[in-house]
């Protein structure tokens, strides 16, 4: 994607996987513009990654795509700030969880296209999550485009906006939820009197590799399940008491918590007016 340049406004963690991706990916320094609200954190991202830190409005000039990583709180401030002076063969990208595209729109000039895009932080490591959807002026050309730059971090998949709260929610909250678990498959070895080391050791690799597997066999994860549950044994016992303990409607509620929280993001952002 040569002929186009990339702003990510609000250069933070996630905006900074991005960024980070986008260079891994085969774009030169020169394509890429970063923002940050702190003058630190601009030169430390031109130390780490080479690219040239701007101002907002200077971004707004000189990109084609505008990639907003900002947290969703600070979104409506930025917009007050340069939203009006985008012009209007710009496509913007919006990393806001819970805000919609009309969020944006609303505060862009007639006409901007807007894409929705909700990833994860396994773009670290190229394999993300990522999720797109357009908003009322994008076109199938805007959505290729934006697939160009997330498809390098991982998968892309396009969905309908009205989904994106519950992806947020499954995907991009995700690897909390895993980390937590395997966090407590540590303790619990630990427990059972295995070394710390060991024990990580241990639950980090049992999880990747039943990640790739759940991947790559195209097999559902209840048949892979069963094919580790031999009847009255260890792992029969251990699901057990899971289900016992209500794993599943756990999940259920923790989801549901999240996608809710989106959905007050937006309501608190839109009441701010």
């Amino acid at each position: 994607m040569t002929k186009h340049s990339v702003a990510v406004i609000g250069a933070g963690k996630l905006g900074e996987l991005v960024l980070a991706g986008l260079l891994r990916s085969g774009w030169t320094p020169q394509q890429v513009l970063a923002t940050a609200r702190r003058p630190e954190r601009a030169a430390e991202l031109a130390e780490r990654h080479g690219i040239r830190p701007v101002l907002n409005l200077t971004a707004v000039t000189q990109a084609d795509v505008l990639l907003i990583a900002v947290k969703p709180q600070d979104a409506g401030a930025l917009l007050d700030d340069f939203g009006m002076k985008v012009p209007p063969d710009t496509l913007v990208v919006s990393l806001c969880a819970g805000l919609p595209t009309s969020f944006f729109s609303e505060r862009l000039p007639g006409g901007i296209p807007v894409v929705r895009v909700m990833t994860n932080t396994p773009a670290r490591v190229d394999q993300a999550m990522t999720a797109i959807s357009p908003g009322p002026y994008a076109t199938d050309e805007h959505l290729a485009i934006t697939e160009e730059i997330f498809q390098p971090l991982g998968r892309t998949l396009r969905v309908p906006e009205s989904q994106q709260d519950a992806v947020t929610a499954l995907s991009g909250s995700g690897p909390a939820y895993f980390y937590l678990l395997v966090e407590a498959m540590v303790d619990a070895g630990i427990l059972l009197g295995l070394p710390r080391n060991v024990a990580h050791e241990l639950a980090v690799q049992t999880a990747v590799g039943s990640a790739v597997m759940l991947r790559d066999s195209g097999e559902h994860p209840v048949k892979l399940r069963e094919s580790v549950t031999s009847p009255g044994g260890t792992t029969a016992s251990a699901l057990r008491e899971l289900e016992t303990h209500g794993l599943r409607a756990a999940f259920l509620t923790a989801l549901e918590a999240a996608r809710n929280r989106a959905r007050e993001i937006a309501t608190e952002m839109t009441a701010k007016g």
